[in-house]
Protein backbone atom coordinates (compact mmCIF):
# COMPACT_ATOMS: atom_id res chain seq x y z
CA UNK A 1 0.00 0.00 0.00
CA UNK A 2 1.32 3.45 -0.93
CA UNK A 3 1.96 5.64 2.09
CA UNK A 4 -0.70 8.38 2.33
CA UNK A 5 -0.31 10.97 5.09
CA UNK A 6 -2.31 13.68 3.32
CA UNK A 7 -5.37 13.49 5.58
CA UNK A 8 -3.50 13.57 8.87
CA UNK A 9 -3.36 16.79 10.86
CA UNK A 10 -0.08 16.33 12.74
CA UNK A 11 3.05 14.22 13.04
CA UNK A 12 1.85 12.53 16.20
CA UNK A 13 -0.99 10.74 14.41
CA UNK A 14 0.93 8.28 12.18
CA UNK A 15 3.37 7.60 15.02
CA UNK A 16 0.53 6.88 17.43
CA UNK A 17 -1.28 4.69 14.90
CA UNK A 18 1.91 2.65 14.45
CA UNK A 19 2.02 1.83 18.17
CA UNK A 20 -1.31 0.03 17.82
CA UNK A 21 -0.89 -1.49 14.35
CA UNK A 22 2.55 -2.94 15.07
CA UNK A 23 2.28 -3.37 18.84
CA UNK A 24 4.01 -6.78 18.92
CA UNK A 25 6.85 -5.80 16.57
CA UNK A 26 10.27 -4.89 17.91
CA UNK A 27 10.60 -1.11 17.67
CA UNK A 28 13.93 -0.24 19.32
CA UNK A 29 17.17 -2.11 19.99
CA UNK A 30 20.00 -0.48 21.89
CA UNK A 31 23.41 -1.92 21.00
CA UNK A 32 26.70 -1.07 22.65
CA UNK A 33 29.71 -2.38 20.77
CA UNK A 34 29.41 -6.20 20.99
CA UNK A 35 26.44 -6.46 23.34
CA UNK A 36 22.78 -5.54 23.46
CA UNK A 37 21.60 -3.27 26.26
CA UNK A 38 17.85 -3.28 25.70
CA UNK A 39 15.00 -3.81 23.25
CA UNK A 40 11.41 -2.59 23.20
CA UNK A 41 8.29 -3.57 21.29
CA UNK A 42 5.97 -0.90 19.90
CA UNK A 43 3.63 -1.53 22.81
CA UNK A 44 6.45 -1.00 25.30
CA UNK A 45 7.64 2.05 23.41
CA UNK A 46 4.17 3.58 23.65
CA UNK A 47 3.91 2.86 27.37
CA UNK A 48 7.30 4.41 28.18
CA UNK A 49 6.69 7.42 25.92
CA UNK A 50 3.33 8.13 27.53
CA UNK A 51 4.90 7.87 30.99
CA UNK A 52 7.47 10.50 30.02
CA UNK A 53 4.71 12.55 28.39
CA UNK A 54 2.82 12.53 31.68
CA UNK A 55 5.97 13.82 33.43
CA UNK A 56 6.19 16.65 30.89
CA UNK A 57 2.57 17.60 31.43
CA UNK A 58 2.98 17.49 35.21
CA UNK A 59 5.91 19.91 34.75
CA UNK A 60 3.55 22.37 33.08
CA UNK A 61 4.16 21.60 29.40
CA UNK A 62 1.16 22.63 27.32
CA UNK A 63 0.69 22.44 23.52
CA UNK A 64 3.05 24.83 21.74
CA UNK A 65 5.60 25.01 24.55
CA UNK A 66 9.15 23.85 23.93
CA UNK A 67 10.83 20.68 25.19
CA UNK A 68 14.57 20.30 24.54
CA UNK A 69 16.43 16.98 24.28
CA UNK A 70 20.18 16.89 24.84
CA UNK A 71 21.18 13.22 24.73
CA UNK A 72 23.34 10.79 22.78
CA UNK A 73 21.84 8.15 20.47
CA UNK A 74 19.74 5.75 22.51
CA UNK A 75 16.21 4.43 22.98
CA UNK A 76 15.39 7.09 25.60
CA UNK A 77 15.95 9.79 22.96
CA UNK A 78 13.19 8.27 20.83
CA UNK A 79 10.87 7.84 23.82
CA UNK A 80 11.43 11.43 24.91
CA UNK A 81 10.79 12.73 21.39
CA UNK A 82 7.51 10.82 21.12
CA UNK A 83 6.51 12.10 24.57
CA UNK A 84 7.06 15.69 23.46
CA UNK A 85 5.31 15.25 20.09
CA UNK A 86 2.28 13.51 21.61
CA UNK A 87 2.05 16.21 24.29
CA UNK A 88 1.74 18.79 21.55
CA UNK A 89 5.04 20.39 22.51
CA UNK A 90 7.59 21.86 20.12
CA UNK A 91 10.57 19.51 20.16
CA UNK A 92 14.02 21.16 20.32
CA UNK A 93 16.70 18.54 19.57
CA UNK A 94 20.17 19.73 20.61
CA UNK A 95 23.58 18.43 19.61
CA UNK A 96 25.26 16.53 22.44
CA UNK A 97 28.62 16.87 20.68
CA UNK A 98 28.76 20.63 21.12
CA UNK A 99 30.68 22.17 24.01
CA UNK A 100 28.80 22.92 27.22
CA UNK A 101 29.14 26.65 26.49
CA UNK A 102 27.59 26.21 23.03
CA UNK A 103 24.79 24.03 24.44
CA UNK A 104 23.94 26.62 27.10
CA UNK A 105 23.77 29.33 24.44
CA UNK A 106 21.21 27.31 22.47
CA UNK A 107 19.19 26.53 25.61
CA UNK A 108 19.13 30.24 26.48
CA UNK A 109 17.94 31.05 22.95
CA UNK A 110 15.27 28.31 22.76
CA UNK A 111 13.90 28.94 26.28
CA UNK A 112 12.34 25.48 26.68
CA UNK A 113 10.00 24.62 29.53
CA UNK A 114 11.76 21.25 30.04
CA UNK A 115 15.25 19.96 29.26
CA UNK A 116 15.74 16.20 29.00
CA UNK A 117 19.40 15.31 29.29
CA UNK A 118 21.95 12.80 30.56
CA UNK A 119 23.52 13.08 34.00
CA UNK A 120 27.03 13.47 32.58
CA UNK A 121 25.95 16.27 30.23
CA UNK A 122 24.08 18.04 33.04
CA UNK A 123 27.17 17.99 35.21
CA UNK A 124 29.18 19.65 32.45
CA UNK A 125 26.50 22.32 32.04
CA UNK A 126 26.37 23.00 35.77
CA UNK A 127 30.13 23.51 35.94
CA UNK A 128 29.58 26.76 34.05
CA UNK A 129 27.64 29.78 35.18
CA UNK A 130 24.32 28.62 33.78
CA UNK A 131 21.42 31.03 34.45
CA UNK A 132 19.59 29.45 31.50
CA UNK A 133 19.10 26.28 33.58
CA UNK A 134 17.56 27.98 36.62
CA UNK A 135 14.04 28.30 35.25
CA UNK A 136 14.03 24.90 33.53
CA UNK A 137 12.41 21.70 34.68
CA UNK A 138 15.11 19.05 34.26
CA UNK A 139 14.53 15.37 33.48
CA UNK A 140 17.79 13.47 33.91
CA UNK A 141 18.73 10.02 32.62
CA UNK A 142 21.56 7.69 33.65
CA UNK A 143 22.06 9.30 37.04
CA UNK A 144 23.66 7.02 39.69
CA UNK A 145 21.34 5.96 42.51
CA UNK A 146 23.23 8.10 45.03
CA UNK A 147 23.57 11.16 42.78
CA UNK A 148 22.42 14.49 44.23
CA UNK A 149 20.11 15.95 41.60
CA UNK A 150 18.77 18.97 43.47
CA UNK A 151 15.59 20.18 41.78
CA UNK A 152 16.08 17.87 38.79
CA UNK A 153 13.81 14.86 38.33
CA UNK A 154 14.85 11.38 37.28
CA UNK A 155 13.70 10.45 33.78
CA UNK A 156 12.63 7.03 35.12
CA UNK A 157 10.19 8.54 37.65
CA UNK A 158 6.68 7.12 37.76
CA UNK A 159 3.95 9.42 36.50
CA UNK A 160 1.37 10.51 39.08
CA UNK A 161 -1.23 11.71 36.58
CA UNK A 162 -2.54 10.10 33.37
CA UNK A 163 -1.16 11.19 30.00
CA UNK A 164 -3.34 13.32 27.73
CA UNK A 165 -2.69 13.07 23.99
CA UNK A 166 -2.76 16.41 22.14
CA UNK A 167 -3.59 16.87 18.45
CA UNK A 168 -1.90 19.73 16.58
CA UNK A 169 -2.55 21.34 13.21
CA UNK A 170 -0.36 21.04 10.13
CA UNK A 171 0.63 24.71 10.28
CA UNK A 172 1.82 24.42 13.90
CA UNK A 173 5.56 24.27 14.57
CA UNK A 174 6.66 20.70 15.36
CA UNK A 175 10.37 21.24 15.98
CA UNK A 176 13.00 23.93 16.27
CA UNK A 177 16.19 22.42 14.86
CA UNK A 178 19.38 24.39 15.25
CA UNK A 179 21.51 24.48 12.14
CA UNK A 180 25.08 25.34 13.00
CA UNK A 181 26.15 25.11 9.37
CA UNK A 182 29.89 25.39 8.84
CA UNK A 183 30.27 28.74 10.54
CA UNK A 184 28.44 31.77 11.85
CA UNK A 185 25.66 32.04 14.41
CA UNK A 186 23.45 28.94 14.88
CA UNK A 187 19.88 29.40 13.72
CA UNK A 188 16.75 27.67 14.97
CA UNK A 189 14.78 26.35 12.00
CA UNK A 190 11.05 26.23 12.75
CA UNK A 191 9.71 23.13 11.00
CA UNK A 192 5.98 22.50 10.93
CA UNK A 193 3.96 19.32 11.12
CA UNK A 194 3.14 19.86 7.43
CA UNK A 195 6.87 20.02 6.60
CA UNK A 196 7.45 16.62 8.21
CA UNK A 197 4.32 14.89 6.91
CA UNK A 198 5.05 16.06 3.36
CA UNK A 199 8.68 14.94 3.52
CA UNK A 200 7.80 11.60 5.12
CA UNK A 201 5.20 10.87 2.44
CA UNK A 202 7.59 11.64 -0.43
CA UNK A 203 10.49 9.61 0.99
CA UNK A 204 8.20 6.83 2.20
CA UNK A 205 6.84 6.36 -1.31
CA UNK A 206 10.29 6.34 -2.86
CA UNK A 207 11.80 3.97 -0.29
CA UNK A 208 9.07 2.10 1.63
CA UNK A 209 10.16 -0.17 4.45
CA UNK A 210 8.75 -3.54 5.49
CA UNK A 211 7.89 -4.66 9.02
CA UNK A 212 10.76 -7.14 9.11
CA UNK A 213 13.36 -4.57 8.03
CA UNK A 214 15.76 -2.75 10.29
CA UNK A 215 17.30 0.71 10.27
CA UNK A 216 20.74 1.22 11.79
CA UNK A 217 20.85 4.59 13.57
CA UNK A 218 24.42 5.75 14.15
CA UNK A 219 24.18 9.46 13.33
CA UNK A 220 23.03 11.81 16.10
CA UNK A 221 19.23 11.70 16.16
CA UNK A 222 19.16 15.47 16.62
CA UNK A 223 20.38 15.74 13.03
CA UNK A 224 17.71 16.17 10.35
CA UNK A 225 18.77 13.10 8.34
CA UNK A 226 18.57 10.63 11.22
CA UNK A 227 15.45 12.20 12.75
CA UNK A 228 13.55 11.67 9.50
CA UNK A 229 15.14 8.51 8.06
CA UNK A 230 16.23 6.87 11.31
CA UNK A 231 13.27 7.58 13.58
CA UNK A 232 10.09 8.82 11.91
CA UNK A 233 10.01 6.66 8.76
CA UNK A 234 10.96 3.31 10.35
CA UNK A 235 8.34 3.79 13.10
CA UNK A 236 5.64 4.80 10.63
CA UNK A 237 6.30 1.59 8.65
CA UNK A 238 6.51 -0.66 11.71
CA UNK A 239 10.19 -1.50 11.20
CA UNK A 240 12.86 -1.78 13.89
CA UNK A 241 15.61 0.69 14.78
CA UNK A 242 19.01 -0.20 16.20
CA UNK A 243 20.80 2.58 18.09
CA UNK A 244 24.54 2.43 18.56
CA UNK A 245 26.57 5.21 20.16
CA UNK A 246 30.00 4.41 18.76
CA UNK A 247 30.93 5.35 15.19
CA UNK A 248 34.12 3.29 15.13
CA UNK A 249 34.12 1.18 11.92
CA UNK A 250 35.23 -1.99 13.70
CA UNK A 251 31.93 -2.00 15.63
CA UNK A 252 29.62 -1.01 12.78
CA UNK A 253 29.92 -4.09 10.56
CA UNK A 254 29.50 -6.61 13.44
CA UNK A 255 26.27 -4.91 14.52
CA UNK A 256 25.00 -4.85 10.95
CA UNK A 257 25.75 -8.56 10.65
CA UNK A 258 24.21 -9.48 14.02
CA UNK A 259 20.86 -7.82 13.32
CA UNK A 260 20.63 -8.01 9.53
CA UNK A 261 20.50 -4.26 8.92
CA UNK A 262 18.60 -3.26 5.76
CA UNK A 263 18.80 0.58 5.82
CA UNK A 264 21.13 3.19 7.23
CA UNK A 265 22.18 6.80 6.74
CA UNK A 266 25.78 7.92 6.75
CA UNK A 267 27.90 10.98 6.23
CA UNK A 268 30.76 10.68 3.72
CA UNK A 269 33.43 10.51 6.41
CA UNK A 270 31.93 7.34 7.93
CA UNK A 271 31.38 5.84 4.48
CA UNK A 272 35.05 6.45 3.71
CA UNK A 273 36.06 4.67 6.93
CA UNK A 274 33.93 1.66 5.90
CA UNK A 275 35.63 1.60 2.51
CA UNK A 276 39.04 1.55 4.17
CA UNK A 277 37.89 -1.34 6.36
CA UNK A 278 36.75 -3.33 3.30
CA UNK A 279 39.99 -2.59 1.45
CA UNK A 280 42.04 -3.78 4.43
CA UNK A 281 40.09 -7.04 4.54
CA UNK A 282 40.43 -7.56 0.76
CA UNK A 283 44.17 -6.95 0.98
CA UNK A 284 44.45 -9.88 3.40
CA UNK A 285 42.99 -12.32 0.84
CA UNK A 286 45.16 -14.48 -1.43
CA UNK A 287 45.78 -12.95 -4.84
CA UNK A 288 43.45 -15.36 -6.64
CA UNK A 289 40.57 -14.38 -4.35
CA UNK A 290 41.22 -10.68 -4.86
CA UNK A 291 41.20 -11.28 -8.62
CA UNK A 292 37.91 -13.18 -8.32
CA UNK A 293 36.30 -10.38 -6.30
CA UNK A 294 37.44 -7.79 -8.86
CA UNK A 295 35.97 -9.88 -11.70
CA UNK A 296 32.65 -10.34 -9.91
CA UNK A 297 32.53 -6.61 -9.18
CA UNK A 298 32.97 -5.96 -12.91
CA UNK A 299 30.07 -8.31 -13.69
CA UNK A 300 27.91 -6.64 -11.03
CA UNK A 301 28.76 -3.25 -12.51
CA UNK A 302 27.45 -4.37 -15.90
CA UNK A 303 24.25 -6.07 -14.75
CA UNK A 304 23.28 -3.15 -12.49
CA UNK A 305 24.07 -0.46 -15.04
CA UNK A 306 20.48 0.78 -15.31
CA UNK A 307 19.40 0.32 -11.69
CA UNK A 308 20.49 -1.45 -8.47
CA UNK A 309 19.62 -5.13 -8.10
CA UNK A 310 20.46 -5.91 -4.44
CA UNK A 311 19.25 -9.52 -4.64
CA UNK A 312 21.55 -10.26 -7.58
CA UNK A 313 24.52 -8.39 -6.13
CA UNK A 314 24.19 -10.38 -2.91
CA UNK A 315 24.52 -13.60 -4.89
CA UNK A 316 27.48 -12.42 -6.94
CA UNK A 317 29.42 -10.96 -4.02
CA UNK A 318 28.04 -13.01 -1.13
CA UNK A 319 31.21 -13.02 1.05
CA UNK A 320 31.36 -9.20 1.10
CA UNK A 321 27.64 -8.77 1.68
CA UNK A 322 27.65 -11.32 4.50
CA UNK A 323 30.09 -9.12 6.42
CA UNK A 324 27.31 -6.52 6.56
CA UNK A 325 24.54 -8.96 7.42
CA UNK A 326 23.55 -9.94 3.87
CA UNK A 327 20.37 -7.79 3.87
CA UNK A 328 21.65 -4.27 3.28
CA UNK A 329 19.49 -2.51 0.68
CA UNK A 330 20.26 1.18 0.92
CA UNK A 331 22.81 3.52 2.40
CA UNK A 332 21.57 7.10 2.38
CA UNK A 333 24.49 9.52 2.25
CA UNK A 334 24.31 13.26 2.66
CA UNK A 335 25.32 16.14 4.87
CA UNK A 336 28.53 16.87 2.91
CA UNK A 337 30.17 16.36 -0.46
CA UNK A 338 30.37 12.73 -1.61
CA UNK A 339 33.39 11.98 -3.80
CA UNK A 340 32.26 10.12 -6.96
CA UNK A 341 34.94 7.43 -6.49
CA UNK A 342 33.59 6.70 -3.00
CA UNK A 343 30.04 6.10 -4.18
CA UNK A 344 31.24 4.05 -7.17
CA UNK A 345 33.33 1.79 -4.92
CA UNK A 346 30.26 0.65 -3.00
CA UNK A 347 28.02 0.49 -6.05
CA UNK A 348 30.47 -1.87 -7.80
CA UNK A 349 30.19 -4.15 -4.78
CA UNK A 350 26.40 -4.11 -4.97
CA UNK A 351 25.97 -1.87 -1.92
CA UNK A 352 23.89 0.97 -3.39
CA UNK A 353 24.60 4.45 -2.09
CA UNK A 354 21.71 6.89 -2.41
CA UNK A 355 23.22 10.37 -2.54
CA UNK A 356 20.98 13.12 -1.29
CA UNK A 357 21.14 16.86 -0.85
CA UNK A 358 19.17 18.87 1.64
CA UNK A 359 19.21 21.44 4.38
CA UNK A 360 17.77 21.62 7.86
CA UNK A 361 15.85 24.65 6.57
CA UNK A 362 14.04 22.33 4.13
CA UNK A 363 13.29 19.54 6.62
CA UNK A 364 15.65 16.91 5.21
CA UNK A 365 15.94 16.20 1.48
CA UNK A 366 15.66 18.39 -1.61
CA UNK A 367 17.22 16.16 -4.27
CA UNK A 368 18.01 12.46 -4.51
CA UNK A 369 20.14 10.40 -6.86
CA UNK A 370 18.12 7.18 -6.99
CA UNK A 371 20.70 5.14 -8.90
CA UNK A 372 18.49 4.69 -11.95
CA UNK A 373 21.02 4.88 -13.49
CA UNK A 374 23.93 5.40 -11.12
CA UNK A 375 25.26 8.97 -11.32
CA UNK A 376 28.03 9.45 -8.79
CA UNK A 377 28.84 12.98 -9.99
CA UNK A 378 25.50 14.56 -9.01
CA UNK A 379 23.09 14.76 -6.08
CA UNK A 380 20.20 13.82 -8.36
CA UNK A 381 16.95 15.50 -9.29
CA UNK A 382 14.51 17.40 -7.03
CA UNK A 383 12.13 15.11 -5.17
CA UNK A 384 8.37 15.40 -5.71
CA UNK A 385 7.05 18.75 -4.51
CA UNK A 386 10.37 20.61 -4.68
CA UNK A 387 10.97 23.36 -7.23
CA UNK A 388 14.59 24.29 -7.89
CA UNK A 389 16.14 27.29 -9.62
CA UNK A 390 19.66 28.57 -10.10
CA UNK A 391 20.01 32.29 -9.50
CA UNK A 392 22.72 34.73 -10.64
CA UNK A 393 24.39 32.18 -12.92
CA UNK A 394 27.82 32.84 -14.38
CA UNK A 395 28.96 32.04 -17.92
CA UNK A 396 29.47 28.37 -17.00
CA UNK A 397 25.88 28.04 -15.74
CA UNK A 398 26.88 27.96 -12.07
CA UNK A 399 24.51 29.78 -9.75
CA UNK A 400 23.06 29.81 -6.27
CA UNK A 401 20.61 26.97 -5.62
CA UNK A 402 17.18 28.29 -4.60
CA UNK A 403 14.22 26.05 -3.75
CA UNK A 404 10.61 26.20 -2.71
CA UNK A 405 8.02 23.65 -1.63
CA UNK A 406 6.01 22.44 1.33
CA UNK A 407 9.06 21.16 3.20
CA UNK A 408 10.68 24.61 3.51
CA UNK A 409 10.69 25.91 7.10
CA UNK A 410 8.38 28.65 8.29
CA UNK A 411 11.40 30.70 9.42
CA UNK A 412 14.13 31.07 12.01
CA UNK A 413 13.03 31.19 15.63
CA UNK A 414 13.04 34.74 17.02
CA UNK A 415 14.99 36.01 14.00
CA UNK A 416 12.68 37.73 11.46
CA UNK A 417 15.58 39.56 9.79
CA UNK A 418 17.48 36.33 9.16
CA UNK A 419 14.27 34.74 7.89
CA UNK A 420 13.77 37.56 5.37
CA UNK A 421 17.32 37.10 4.15
CA UNK A 422 16.90 33.32 3.78
CA UNK A 423 13.41 33.16 2.24
CA UNK A 424 12.84 35.66 -0.56
CA UNK A 425 9.45 35.69 -2.34
CA UNK A 426 8.82 32.16 -1.11
CA UNK A 427 12.17 30.83 -2.34
CA UNK A 428 14.76 29.51 0.12
CA UNK A 429 18.29 30.66 -0.64
CA UNK A 430 20.51 27.68 0.12
CA UNK A 431 23.82 29.57 -0.22
CA UNK A 432 25.08 26.55 -2.16
CA UNK A 433 26.47 26.84 -5.68
CA UNK A 434 25.45 24.34 -8.32
CA UNK A 435 24.80 23.59 -11.97
CA UNK A 436 22.06 21.61 -13.73
CA UNK A 437 22.82 19.18 -16.54
CA UNK A 438 20.59 18.34 -19.49
CA UNK A 439 18.78 15.60 -17.56
CA UNK A 440 17.91 17.88 -14.65
CA UNK A 441 20.52 16.48 -12.27
CA UNK A 442 22.05 18.94 -9.83
CA UNK A 443 25.81 19.06 -9.37
CA UNK A 444 26.98 20.90 -6.28
CA UNK A 445 30.21 22.87 -6.48
CA UNK A 446 30.53 24.54 -3.10
CA UNK A 447 29.25 27.18 -0.73
CA UNK A 448 28.78 30.76 -1.90
CA UNK A 449 30.94 32.06 0.95
CA UNK A 450 33.70 29.50 0.30
CA UNK A 451 34.16 30.32 -3.39
CA UNK A 452 37.57 31.80 -4.23
CA UNK A 453 37.90 34.20 -7.17
CA UNK A 454 41.43 34.43 -8.53
CA UNK A 455 43.05 37.55 -9.94
CA UNK A 456 42.58 35.97 -13.36
CA UNK A 457 38.81 35.82 -12.80
CA UNK A 458 38.64 32.05 -12.27
CA UNK A 459 36.15 30.66 -9.74
CA UNK A 460 37.62 27.98 -7.46
CA UNK A 461 35.53 25.79 -5.19
CA UNK A 462 37.53 24.32 -2.27
CA UNK A 463 35.19 21.33 -2.04
CA UNK A 464 35.98 20.46 -5.66
CA UNK A 465 39.72 20.38 -4.96
CA UNK A 466 39.24 18.39 -1.74
CA UNK A 467 37.35 15.73 -3.71
CA UNK A 468 40.38 15.42 -6.05
CA UNK A 469 42.52 14.61 -2.98
CA UNK A 470 40.27 11.75 -1.88
CA UNK A 471 42.98 9.10 -2.41
CA UNK A 472 45.53 10.92 -0.23
CA UNK A 473 46.29 8.73 2.84
CA UNK A 474 45.39 11.19 5.61
CA UNK A 475 42.80 11.51 8.34
CA UNK A 476 41.29 14.71 6.91
CA UNK A 477 42.15 17.76 4.83
CA UNK A 478 40.71 21.15 3.95
CA UNK A 479 41.56 23.75 1.30
CA UNK A 480 41.79 27.51 1.89
CA UNK A 481 43.00 30.63 0.12
CA UNK A 482 46.14 31.80 1.91
CA UNK A 483 44.75 35.33 1.95
CA UNK A 484 41.85 34.08 4.05
CA UNK A 485 44.08 32.28 6.54
CA UNK A 486 46.59 35.09 6.89
CA UNK A 487 44.91 38.29 5.64
CA UNK A 488 46.91 41.44 4.99
CA UNK A 489 45.55 44.88 4.03
CA UNK A 490 45.11 45.25 0.27
CA UNK A 491 46.11 41.66 -0.40
CA UNK A 492 44.78 39.81 -3.45
CA UNK A 493 46.34 36.40 -3.24
CA UNK A 494 45.17 33.40 -5.24
CA UNK A 495 47.61 31.03 -3.51
CA UNK A 496 45.84 27.89 -2.30
CA UNK A 497 46.77 26.01 0.87
CA UNK A 498 45.78 22.54 1.99
CA UNK A 499 45.52 21.87 5.72
CA UNK A 500 46.21 18.20 6.49
CA UNK A 501 45.89 15.96 9.53
CA UNK A 502 48.13 13.02 8.80
CA UNK A 503 47.82 9.38 9.82
CA UNK A 504 50.21 8.12 12.47
CA UNK A 505 51.24 5.12 10.35
CA UNK A 506 51.86 7.07 7.11
CA UNK A 507 55.37 8.58 6.69
CA UNK A 508 55.48 12.26 5.80
CA UNK A 509 57.31 11.48 2.55
CA UNK A 510 54.47 9.19 1.45
CA UNK A 511 51.85 11.80 2.35
CA UNK A 512 53.69 14.52 0.42
CA UNK A 513 54.11 12.26 -2.61
CA UNK A 514 50.38 11.51 -2.67
CA UNK A 515 49.48 15.20 -2.30
CA UNK A 516 51.90 16.17 -5.06
CA UNK A 517 50.57 13.46 -7.40
CA UNK A 518 46.94 14.52 -6.91
CA UNK A 519 47.90 18.17 -7.19
CA UNK A 520 49.60 17.60 -10.54
CA UNK A 521 46.37 16.22 -12.01
CA UNK A 522 44.48 19.46 -11.29
CA UNK A 523 44.17 22.36 -13.71
CA UNK A 524 46.91 24.94 -13.21
CA UNK A 525 44.68 27.54 -11.56
CA UNK A 526 43.39 24.95 -9.06
CA UNK A 527 46.75 23.69 -7.86
CA UNK A 528 47.84 23.89 -4.26
CA UNK A 529 50.95 25.96 -3.53
CA UNK A 530 51.59 24.92 0.07
CA UNK A 531 50.45 22.78 2.97
CA UNK A 532 50.03 23.08 6.73
CA UNK A 533 50.15 20.06 9.03
CA UNK A 534 47.48 20.10 11.75
CA UNK A 535 47.88 17.63 14.65
CA UNK A 536 44.38 18.04 16.11
CA UNK A 537 41.02 16.82 14.81
CA UNK A 538 39.20 19.35 12.67
CA UNK A 539 36.13 20.98 14.25
CA UNK A 540 32.96 19.59 12.67
CA UNK A 541 29.20 20.04 12.71
CA UNK A 542 26.70 17.32 13.67
CA UNK A 543 26.63 16.22 10.02
CA UNK A 544 30.45 16.00 10.06
CA UNK A 545 31.00 19.04 7.84
CA UNK A 546 34.23 20.86 8.59
CA UNK A 547 33.73 24.16 10.41
CA UNK A 548 36.02 26.12 8.13
CA UNK A 549 35.94 29.36 10.09
CA UNK A 550 36.72 27.57 13.36
CA UNK A 551 39.57 25.64 11.72
CA UNK A 552 41.01 28.83 10.24
CA UNK A 553 40.82 30.52 13.65
CA UNK A 554 42.66 27.57 15.23
CA UNK A 555 45.38 27.80 12.59
CA UNK A 556 45.86 31.52 13.20
CA UNK A 557 45.90 31.05 16.98
CA UNK A 558 48.54 28.34 16.64
CA UNK A 559 50.74 30.54 14.45
CA UNK A 560 51.21 27.70 11.97
CA UNK A 561 53.09 28.47 8.76
CA UNK A 562 52.72 27.17 5.23
CA UNK A 563 55.29 24.82 3.74
CA UNK A 564 55.77 24.67 -0.05
CA UNK A 565 54.29 21.68 -1.88
CA UNK A 566 56.07 20.19 -4.88
CA UNK A 567 54.20 20.62 -8.14
CA UNK A 568 54.94 17.10 -9.39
Amino acid sequence: MMLDLSRLSCLGEPLRDAMVTFKSNVALIEADRHRENARFTYQELRRESERVGALLQAAGVTPGERVAILMSNQARWAMSALAAIWSGAVLVPLDYKLTAKEQLALIAHARPRVLITEHGILRSLCELDAPALVKLHLLVTEAPADAELGAAQRWQSAATTPFQYSIRQRSDVATIVYSSGTGGTPKGCMLTHDNYLEQAQVLGRMYPMQEDELYFSILPTNHAIDFMCGLLLPLIFGAAIVHQRTLRPEFLAPTMKRYGVTHMALVPRILKALRERIEEQLAELPEWQRTAVAALAEINDVVTLREPKPWLSRKLLQPIHSRFGGRLQLMFVGGAFVEPELAEFFYRLGLPVVIGYGLTEACTVLTLNDGKPMRSDTVGRPVVGVELQLRNCNAEGVGEVCVRGRTVMSGYFDAPELTQQAIVDGWLRTRDLGALDASGHLKLLGRVKNMIVTEGGKNIYPEDIEAAFDAVPCEELCVFASAYLWPRPGQRDETLVVVVRSKSDVPLTQLMAALTHANHRLADFKRITGYVLMPDEFPRTASMKIKREALAAALRAGSRTMQPLGQG
